[in-house]
């Protein structure tokens, strides 16, 4: 085989193309010329040495080549060869393979790593350093994993009536699709057409409104994996708590924005449009710095546990007549408490209307001083004090000023009623009254009245 070494005796002829260079080394005398038989001129054949045995003829003796020594056929003295020593071994074919896949990974990498540098030096592709990919999970009390549980539960409402059309916000409330949101989204609506965050959208119908408290239900249907948002309590609700604002303003539907309770038990009137009062709201409202904008009403107000504390209902901008009026959030922000958003919700959920906490009198709203003043006269020339009502009962008259309820200031009408409708029907009160300069205190138990 090629890798073992040659161990045979050589062969006792070796035959030479003709005209072949001598190639003799030095000492080695040349061959004798053969004859036309094959002979080689010494009388000899290759039976010859056994014919002359046979005839009894001692063939002549000779040495034995010394070891390692090449005989010469043609050689006519004793075997002579000059000793160089041992041959070098050449390269096996293997050896020769592993030694040019070596050179070719080395030459590969060299190459590799200078086009790599002659790219970065020539100016035409440029690598930052950059921070790897980390886990995205979130705090659940952090405003992105607050983000996260909600958003699911939180739709975008296309809005289109008969003259005009618009976008809104709600929520989630219950598995069977039923949706909170503010009565001013769905006020003139025709149809009405709510997104979910994952971008599907099925139509809604209208379940109930009012726009005393400015809530409105909608329901879809055939709609699979709703996640109703968890309910707080605006009771627990402290001044400074960090809140999560999400809504569409400006139609860009899960809009993201933080920020604090700025206060509490604001009193808030919106609506007004119509001029006879029958689409004001009162709220007795959450004040919060997260960014509000047109588009964010009926959205939810979260708390650290991503619980609804409130529903984005009203924004206060700047002043008409400013010149630097900002047309958007300017940081005050109002939610309608989640207490009063639940009742109303139920209501509108099992009887499609609302009811209205009342004391059973007319205030007289062009009053200017301090307090809540109940009118001489009712509408339509009625008594101002409902006869048999809980007023009534409770021993309000004629021309009495309201100053407190259960021991807060009242300085206006508006924000009497506000105090009066964050509670419900049935529910006790104490009136501070203020009667020819004297105040008394009357217990009242609030009637009810349906709304609009």
């Amino acid at each position: 085989m090629a890798d073992r070494q040659q161990t045979d005796p050589a062969p006792q002829w070796w035959s030479r193309p003709e005209g072949t260079a001598d190639s003799r080394r030095d000492g080695v005398p040349a061959p004798r010329p053969r004859t036309r038989d094959g002979d080689d001129g010494s009388g000899a054949d290759g039976d010859g040495a056994e014919g002359d045995r046979a005839a009894g003829q001692a063939a002549p003796a000779q040495e034995a080549p010394a070891p390692g020594v090449r005989y010469d056929p043609w050689g006519a003295q004793p075997l002579q060869a000059v000793d160089r020593g041992r041959d070098r071994p050449g390269f096996r074919l293997w050896q020769v393979a592993a030694l040019a896949a070596v050179t070719a990974l080395l030459a590969g990498g060299i190459g590799g790593w200078l086009g790599v540098l002659a790219e970065r030096q020539s100016s035409t592709r440029l690598e930052l350093p950059q921070a790897a990919v980390t886990d995205k999970g979130r705090a659940p009390d952090s405003v992105a994993g607050i983000a996260a549980t909600a958003l699911p539960g939180v739709v975008t409402l296309h809005v289109r009536g008969a003259k005009s059309s618009g976008t809104g916000t709600g929520f989630v409330l219950d598995p069977q699709g039923h949706i909170l949101t503010n009565n001013h989204v769905v006020a003139d609506a025709k149809e009405i057409a709510v997104t979910f965050s994952t971008g599907e959208s099925v139509t809604a119908e209208l379940v109930g409104r009012d726009s005393g408290y400015d809530l409105a239900v909608v329901k879809v249907s055939g709609v699979r994996g709703l996640r109703p948002l968890s309910l707080g309590n605006s009771e627990n609700v402290q001044v400074g708590d960090p809140v999560v604002a999400i809504g569409a303003p400006f139609d860009l539907s899960n809009t993201v924005t933080a920020g604090i309770i700025s206060a509490t038990g604001r009193p808030v009137t919106a609506g007004g449009d119509k001029g006879d009062g029958s689409d004001i709201s009162y709220v007795d409202a959450l004040q919060t710095d997260a960014p509000i904008n047109p588009g964010n009403s009926g959205g939810p107000l979260l708390d650290a546990r991503a619980h609804v504390v409130g529903i984005n209902s009203a924004i206060r901008g700047a002043d008409k007549d400013d010149p630097d009026r900002q047309g958007g959030s300017i940081g005050l922000g109002f939610a309608i408490p989640i207490n009063q958003g639940k009742r109303v919700a139920e209501e509108l959920i099992a009887t499609g209307r609302a009811t209205h906490p009342v004391i059973g009198v007319t205030l007289d709203m062009d009053y200017t001083g301090d307090g809540a003043r109940v009118g001489d006269k009712g509408e339509d020339g009625k008594p101002s004090v409902t006869a048999g009502g809980p007023g009534a009962r409770a021993g309000i008259k004629p021309g009495d000023v309201i100053t407190k309820v259960d021991g807060q200031r009242v300085r206006g009408g508006d924000e009497l009623i506000i105090k009066i409708r964050a509670h419900r029907p049935g529910d006790p009160l104490t009136l501070t009254v203020l009667r020819d300069g004297r105040e008394r205190t009357l217990d009242v138990v609030l009637g009810s009245a349906n709304g609009s």
